[in-house]
């Protein structure tokens, strides 16, 4: 059996907040919302090609550590394609992310580039031309 992703789950102080940005942000869809038995709320969307980006809350009695959209060690960042990395960065600083890093060509017909979304969480856009 091939190994295949099968959810990134992100953590949030307001998981709705989340969720409605990466809806305007990535034009992902909510097909669950709930609260756990372990007392967070967990919301799970769907990109179009069909990865599964979970969004929830503390669990009762969780402390969770800070966010941090900086490069650092363990999982860092995920990607979105981009047919348009430019014209994307500007919608997203509109939605409300900052870009951390500027777009720059990685080899020939690739330029990558590095955004914070709100609640910290680092993501990096790819455009292959």
């Amino acid at each position: 059996m091939p190994y295949v992703v099968n959810h990134i789950h992100l953590k949030s102080e307001d998981p709705k907040a989340t969720a409605d940005w990466f809806i305007d942000a990535f034009d992902v869809e909510i097909v669950r919302d709930s609260v756990r038995e372990t007392g967070d709320r967990f919301i799970v969307t769907q990109t179009a090609g069909g990865l599964a980006i979970n969004i929830s809350g503390a669990r009762t009695g969780e402390t969770l550590g800070p966010a941090d959209a900086d490069a650092h060690f363990g999982l860092e960042h995920f990607g979105f394609d981009s047919d348009d990395i430019d014209a994307d960065l500007a919608r997203l600083e509109g939605l409300g992310a900052t870009i951390k890093e500027q777009p720059r060509e990685v080899g020939p017909g690739v330029k990558i580039a590095f955004i914070a979304a709100p609640g910290d969480v680092r993501i990096e856009l790819i455009e292959r031309n």
